[in-house]
């Protein structure tokens, strides 16, 4: 039985990976410090074979026994939190990092980083492919995160060619699904709690900014093709499929069959303009490529929110 630590792993995303792996045979070990993630995401999971640890990742980390796996996906996600939690993103995307990938050294495991496709920036390339470098602002309020991940992402391929670690970097596109918080600032989540009680749904700027939107399901198998694989180099996961984020509102409001109207306010500093990933390399390494429609995934992500009214 693969003995799996997850870094985070009371978060969105971290929590339907801990799921997953258990589900795979895994005995998995969930650290979170609950700075953003939720000890309600994971009460299900506790047994024999399931293990949380609250702890801040940035800390030492001590564990007895062998470690097969580390996926280490603590961090602020969001731009609320990262716009709120500065220093925690900066320090979580440096020390935190360090810290997992050092006990990942020790133990000889291997060690998958949660990147993202704010790596890339507001780009001047499109679609985004692994070899573009990106076009960040350093000193911006989105900073914090994005250099924080670039960073990440160097410190972890120095230990795979310096300590011959065998090293994952997964740099994911937009996800949404169940256990998302519903005022975490992200888009979906955001239009989906608006539109339930008929507020209205606010768009920042005109709404022609676009992104591309991937149902967790889709990505945690992308995820867990990648930790087994033999590659070592960064893959983009996520859906190409490139919709404006007013045709997103407009959806969620069809949906929901809510009376909400559009407003919209000043667009944030920075926001990227667009957002799709090139999924060539997820093809061609790891025969992946999403399944499920985003109108599909919208109504498992609306019945969720209908239910979770009380989470936030």
């Amino acid at each position: 039985m693969p003995r799996t630590l997850v870094t985070g792993g009371a978060g969105f995303l971290g929590s339907h990976l801990c799921e997953h792996l258990l589900k795979q045979g895994h005995e998995v070990i969930c650290m979170d410090n609950l700075l953003t993630g939720d000890i309600r995401n994971i009460e299900h999971l506790q047994g024999e074979n399931f293990k949380f640890i609250k702890q801040d990742v940035t800390e030492y980390i001590f564990l007895a026994g062998p470690i097969d796996y580390i996926l280490h996906f603590a961090s602020p996600a969001s731009p609320i939190d990262y716009l709120q939690l500065p220093i925690q993103t900066l320090k979580v995307g440096a020390l935190g990092t360090h810290k997992a990938l050092g006990l990942a050294r020790e133990k000889n495991a291997t060690f998958l980083l949660a990147s993202t496709s704010e790596v890339y920036g507001d780009p001047m390339i499109h679609p985004q492919s692994e070899d573009y470098w990106g076009n960040v602002n350093p000193i911006g309020p989105r900073g914090v995160y994005d250099e924080a991940k670039r960073y990440a992402e160097a410190l972890t391929m120095a230990y795979h060619r310096n300590h011959g670690i065998d090293t994952k970097i997964v740099r994911i596109f937009n996800t949404f699904g169940p256990r998302m918080r519903l005022r975490d600032g992200r888009a979906i989540p955001a239009f989906i709690s608006q539109a339930l009680v008929d507020d209205p749904v606010t768009i920042f700027g005109e709404g022609s900014q676009t992104r591309s939107f991937c149902y967790m399901d889709d990505l945690i198998d992308g995820i867990y093709r990648l930790l087994l694989s033999g590659f070592n180099d960064p893959v983009n996961i996520g859906n190409p499929r490139e919709m404006t984020i007013r045709q997103m509102a407009e959806m969620i409001i069809k949906l929901t069959g809510s009376k909400s109207e559009l407003i919209f306010e000043p667009l944030p500093v920075d926001d990227p303009k667009v957002r799709q990933p090139n999924i060539s390399r997820a093809r061609e390494i790891l025969y992946w490529e999403p399944k499920v429609e985003v109108e599909d995934g919208l109504k498992k992500t609306i019945d969720w929110f209908r239910t979770a009214a009380d989470r936030d």
